[in-house]
């Protein structure tokens, strides 16, 4: 199998409980065991929902073991997101290198992975407005597991939709600055192709999406875990949950 140049996956909000975590420790596995090849994986910000690790679960720990096993294997590489913090504190935990941007050299092309946040002006402005809405949009997906009803009101929001506009026109401007042929962007949680803007979209919600780069170009990819059987992988990861939960008073609560 052809390998990927890159995979961009954001937005897991480990700590959150929509956060698909069962998902991405699935996914993280096919990597591992060759099944989607690629040379690198991009975090593409927001891995952590909060700097509340006591609102990690098992699976959610799991997730982690899962990143720091694939760590020591392909190269991962953490942007940093809005929720994320002073991540490189905790870079440690996965083994990956943290950055406030990433450029992905992709055939003759070169790619520029940056999480978005930096050009949301409402979330600049109305801090609180923006915190309760994100709680409304949870509550929302917690009463609706197939998630169209938060889909829907997310997409009926003007302010929702204007502020997607201009994450995709700053993140081009951007990449027109850095000299790259494409960008790919996270934060909105809204998978999209729209050359040269590319989205990854989420791991909160279903259906999980990601990015592919290969030979200079970038695809959306939507994850559907088929085999869910577990193998020695994962079972080598519920033994590194042990390690994991003697790693927790190391972190800021």
């Amino acid at each position: 199998m052809n390998e990927a140049d890159a995979i961009v996956i954001s937005d897991v909000h480990l700590g959150a409980d929509v956060s698909c975590a069962k998902q991405l420790t699935y996914f993280l596995r096919d990597i591992h065991e060759g099944k989607i090849a690629t040379d690198e994986l991009v975090l593409n910000g927001d891995v952590f929902d909060s700097w509340d690790f006591r609102r990690l679960k098992k699976n959610h720990w799991k997730c982690l073991s899962a990143l720091r096993r694939l760590s020591k294997r392909i190269s991962v590489t953490w942007v940093v997101g809005n929720h994320d913090g002073p991540a490189d504190i905790v870079s440690h935990l996965i083994g990956v290198h943290v950055v406030d941007h990433h450029v992905i050299d992709s055939g003759r092309r070169r790619v520029l992975v940056l999480h978005g946040h930096q050009f949301d002006r409402f979330l600049v402005k109305h801090p609180i407005i923006t915190h309760l809405a994100d709680m409304v949009y949870r509550l929302l997906q917690k009463i609706d597991p197939s998630f169209r009803l938060a889909r829907a009101a997310k997409n009926s929001s003007k302010t929702y939709l204007r502020c997607m506009e201009r994450i995709a026109e700053g993140a081009i401007e951007r990449m027109r600055e850095t000299q790259c042929d494409a960008v790919c962007c996270a934060h909105t949680h809204n998978a999209e192709a729209s050359p040269p803007y590319f989205n990854s979209g989420s791991w909160a919600e279903l259906p999980c999406t990601y990015l592919l780069i290969k030979d200079g170009t970038v695809q959306l990819m939507t994850y559907n875990e088929v085999d869910t059987k577990p193998g020695k992988l994962e079972e080598e990861l519920g033994q590194d949950l042990v390690h994991a939960d003697r790693s927790r008073h190391l972190l800021p609560a």
